[in-house]
């Protein structure tokens, strides 16, 4: 299953990355934001527990998102402002690691660093902002259900729809929740309109 935000606050947060003077630092900050607001609607219908707690008032037992069972795990380097913003939200979440590139020529991707805690019984939440061609979050996906993941969401900010059914078609049992799908790849396997490299425009190493 997948899903797109129809949520007009991320769809405006989509167009200020699209805008070439859009600085990083602001590019990363809102980054963040629309992350935060996908991960909301992501786990809307996750299960909660019961906790108790001290108010103002006295104790009181009330319903919270059982943290312990969340992973959190970028694709680096361009998902690290996605973690940022969803701990901001999720602070006590646990956090995992993945390193892939792309390669250029063949637009295949390539794992060269994990850092992936224990997944079992675990929903980990796979933050990708690009899903271009598909590639390298289907190989992050791959990787995961080899460590055990009992479920796996995946949320990305801006997606193909080529790369979209790629991955739908690999893992069906993956969710996606999506900010915005774009019209379509290009002979570059580039997403068209698109907003540029979110990794170099996130930490400024573009040329």
């Amino acid at each position: 299953m997948y899903k797109e935000s129809n949520n007009v606050v991320v769809k405006h947060l989509v167009n200020r990355l699209r805008d070439v003077r859009t600085a990083s630092n602001e590019f990363r900050m809102t980054i963040e934001e629309i992350s935060r607001i996908v991960a909301s609607e992501a786990l809307n219908d996750y299960p909660t527990v019961t906790h108790n707690i001290n108010t103002w008032q006295g104790s009181l037992d009330v319903q919270m998102i059982e943290v312990q069972k969340l992973v959190l795990v970028p694709i680096l380097r361009a998902g690290e402002p996605m973690l940022t913003g969803i701990l901001k939200t999720l602070p006590y979440a646990k956090s995992g690691f993945l390193a892939m590139k792309r390669d250029e020529e063949t637009a295949e991707s390539k794992l060269f660093y994990e850092n992936i805690p224990n997944l079992e019984d675990k929903t980990v939440l796979l933050l990708d902002p690009m899903v271009a061609t598909g590639g390298s979050l289907i190989d992050g996906i791959d990787y995961l259900k080899s460590k055990g993941a009992k479920r796996i969401i995946s949320l990305n900010v801006l997606g193909a729809p080529e790369g979209v059914k790629k991955v739908q078609d690999a893992h069906p049992d993956v969710d996606i929740f999506i900010a915005q799908i774009d019209e379509r790849l290009d002979e570059n396997n580039y997403i068209r309109p698109g907003l540029g490299d979110a990794g170099d425009r996130a930490f400024n190493t573009n040329d």
